[in-house]
């Protein structure tokens, strides 16, 4: 099979990579967006900014001097005069002299002693503690002055280990959560998109029946893993649906040809003359074929869904015709035919030859079981019939058996072929109705329901 960009972008495996690579990137964009947070909160990791806001804020009086720099809330001075020994600020003229300066500036070392950094970057080390600075230039009425910022080591480190840590360790572990719960529904969403053309797929292929062997899988919007699966799929429904038809084709056909030969040989059995002890025997097996030969064609006829003609009609009327039709039947096997129904029932959609066949069966059916004396009721209402013999049942364990071709139960006065039941369930299944079987207190009653649009 020839593999398209079309069908690429359709893959299985392509979403799921898709999927899981915007869930790797957005998990990224997170960490970096905490990290550079934690970055600007920690105290000591921007110095720089921090001077050079400090730098921003410098006042000068009217002759262009620095007075001090303005108070602030995220920048307060009074922690320079509370933490003396560790952060301190001076301010340089541009020949290097300090004209303002905190108290802890005042112990800074020589310039000698101070070592230059990259990025205006300097630190020393005073009493064994080592501080890091930081410069900025302001200028103001042609003059340069340089501000500077340090803070020691020591304090930072006190303020990681007592602050920062913890922070970190608590963001870390909020934000992992946040992250699972994000990759749980990248996850969800994905297989749920993923998985929506096989779902839609797998619905199909459950509506597939023997009554609808024509129709095909689609491969619209198909994972293009599962194209070749749904392809063979649909080839095998094609040969499964040309071996069918060739069957019923092959009963209807067989079932039509032996009809003429049947005739002709009854009518020369009756022909005969003397031996009457032969001529009966021979008369009795001749109708036997051709009940057998008549439901093999309406078995065939029930089963092809072309077959059917479908209008509006009266239950109760095609059930009276039924009654009609079998009571001479029922009449010979002493048993009575009580029908009881609605008149101003609803119409049920059915094909009318179809439906007659149905109760016809079902009566007959129940005529075979039904003991001497006996009445088969027939109750017709607006969502469903039944018939009902009064009979010995079915025992459970034959009940699975009961619309199975060729089964024949036992108690019955005739030689049937076995397929008046079957027949029946093709019937319902092309209506899409539904037939049960059920004992009773006494016999066996046969149900169709109607199932609404």
């Amino acid at each position: 099979m020839r593999y398209t960009m079309s069908m690429a972008m359709n893959s299985l495996s392509l979403r799921i990579l898709l999927a899981y690579v915007a869930g790797a990137l957005l998990s990224i964009g997170l960490l970096v967006a905490f990290g550079a947070l934690v970055k600007d909160r920690l105290p000591g990791m921007a110095l720089p900014e921090r001077t050079q806001a400090l730098a921003a804020r410098l006042q000068f009086d009217a002759q262009g001097n620095p007075t001090g720099f303005t108070d602030s809330n995220d920048h307060p001075l009074w922690i320079y005069d509370s933490l003396r020994q560790e952060t301190a600020w001076r301010v340089l003229n541009g020949k290097g002299h300090a004209v303002l300066l905190s108290p802890g500036a005042a112990t800074w070392p020589d310039s000698d002693a101070i070592r230059e950094l990259p990025d205006r970057r300097f630190a020393f080390t005073r009493e064994s503690v080592l501080y890091d600075g930081a410069r900025e230039t302001r200028l103001h009425d042609g003059h340069t002055w340089f501000v500077e910022l340090t803070v020691s080591s020591r304090i930072v480190d006190f303020l990681h280990l007592s602050f920062a840590l913890p922070f970190i360790r608590l963001g870390v572990i909020t934000f992992s959560l946040v992250l699972l719960v994000i990759f749980a529904a990248c996850a969800c969403l994905s297989l749920k998109y993923a998985l929506r053309p096989l779902r839609k797929v797998s619905q199909a292929a459950t509506q597939i029946s023997p009554r609808s062997l024509s129709h095909r899988l689609a491969t619209d919007h198909v994972p293009a893993e599962l194209i070749p699966l749904i392809t063979s799929f649909n080839q095998a429904l094609g040969r499964l649906e040309t071996s069918f038809r060739s069957q019923q084709d092959f009963l209807a056909t067989a079932a039509h040809e032996l009809k003429t030969p049947l005739t002709l040989l009854r009518a020369e059995v009756e022909l005969m003359e003397g031996q009457p002890e032969v001529r009966a025997p021979l008369l009795m097996q001749v109708s036997h074929l051709a009940r057998q030969v008549q439901q093999l064609l309406l078995l065939a006829e029930a089963s092809e869904p072309l077959s059917y003609r479908f209008s509006d009609v009266d239950a109760g009327e095609v059930a009276r015709d039924a009654v009609g039709y079998l009571r001479r039947i029922a009449d010979d096997a002493s048993v009575r035919l009580d029908i009881h129904s609605v008149e101003d029932m609803a119409k049920w959609h059915a094909d009318r030859g179809a439906f007659f066949t149905l109760l016809k069966n079902l009566i007959e059916n129940a005529i075979q079981h039904a003991p001497v004396g006996t009445v088969v009721s027939i109750d017709v209402r607006a969502e469903s019939l039944s018939v009902r013999d009064q009979g010995a049942g079915v025992d459970p364990e034959q009940m699975p058996h009961l619309f199975e071709r060729f089964w024949r139960g036992a108690h019955r006065r005739d030689t049937g072929a076995g397929l008046g039941l079957a027949i029946c369930q093709e019937i319902c299944t092309a209506h899409g109705w539904s037939l049960t079987a059920s004992n009773g207190l006494t016999g066996l009653t046969m149900t169709v329901y109607r199932n609404r649009a």
